[in-house]
């Protein structure tokens, strides 16, 4: 049993919180440091790393390479969370959120920033008339679940994983919270692929981009180390999207980008051109940072 806590009445920062990402957690936003960005060659400037958030966009922006949309190309450069890079003034003048992943869409005359990776999605999808139905109900149908993804996956992540992978100490009632909560998500999702090819209907969407670097990830044993404490062997049918979105070249892809772990031949730190796969993925290069 952990040790009753009483809050004080106004609650102040006086210590790190601890776990794996306390060095950069803090109340307060804002930059902490002066770092301009780096900007490439391609209309679409990239800065994330390869968490679920950002592996999003990166399968977005691969997807619509292969469907031949010319103007996705991209230069995606690797913002390193636990250096604290998205707290540099740059990084903070596309999103004041200091998180990742942060869009500068350079194609038109003056840049466009976008930031949040559901706004990224529907940006690209919109811009390029890909991976969004045009008809209303369908249209609705893949935005819901779009917008399921962003209310949910924090129960997964900052619920569920914090607890069950990086807090620095085990509180039962918090797991248990939580793994109830991604339990019940996966079924929903369980459920609903049970009916449905692909999440949204018969198409492939951003629906799918959105969800499956979460739930697919999670389905596949990729997260937290917990596929056998959640059990997810039993969620078939979203085990079985998962596999059907993994065999997808532009999947494939979109997972290597700004990827810092894993196998050598997995990881492309930096995607600045469509050879890169095949010339610059770490065990191509070296493995050092």
């Amino acid at each position: 049993m952990a040790e009753d806590y009483t809050p004080p009445k106004v609650w102040t920062w006086n210590k790190e919180s601890g776990g794996r990402f306390a060095s950069i957690n803090r109340p307060i936003a804002g930059p902490t440091h002066d770092k301009e960005l780096p900007v490439g060659k391609h209309p679409m400037q990239l800065y994330s790393l390869g968490t679920p958030n950002g592996v999003k966009v990166t399968i977005m922006l691969e997807e619509l390479l292969a469907a031949g949309h010319s103007g996705a190309e991209y230069d995606a450069w690797l913002i390193r969370i636990g250096d604290g890079d998205q707290f540099g003034s740059g990084f903070v003048a596309i999103n004041p959120n200091s998180k990742i992943p942060a869009l500068l869409d350079r194609s038109g005359p003056t840049p466009i920033r976008v930031f949040e990776s559901g706004a990224i999605l529907m940006h690209l999808a919109e811009k390029f008339g890909a991976f969004l139905p045009s008809e209303t109900a369908a249209r609705a149908e893949c935005l819901s679940w779009l917008f399921w993804q962003m209310g949910s996956a924090p129960y997964l992540g900052g619920g569920f994983g914090h607890f069950y992978a990086y807090a620095p100490m085990k509180i039962e009632y918090a797991i248990d919270r939580f793994a109830m909560e991604v339990k019940r998500q996966l079924d929903v999702l369980d459920r609903r692929l049970a009916e449905s090819e692909y999440i949204a209907g018969s198409d492939y969407t951003i629906a799918d981009m959105a969800i499956f670097p979460w739930y697919g990830g999670l389905a596949k044993g990729l997260l937290y180390d917990s596929a056998e404490f959640l059990a997810v062997h039993e969620y078939k049918h979203v085990n079985r999207w998962a596999d059907m979105l993994n065999q997808r070249p532009a999947v494939r892809r979109g997972r290597m980008v700004n990827r810092l772990q894993g196998k050598p031949e997995s990881q492309l730190h930096e995607r600045h051109d469509a050879s890169d796969f095949d010339t610059k993925t770490q065990d191509k290069i070296g493995t050092g940072g």
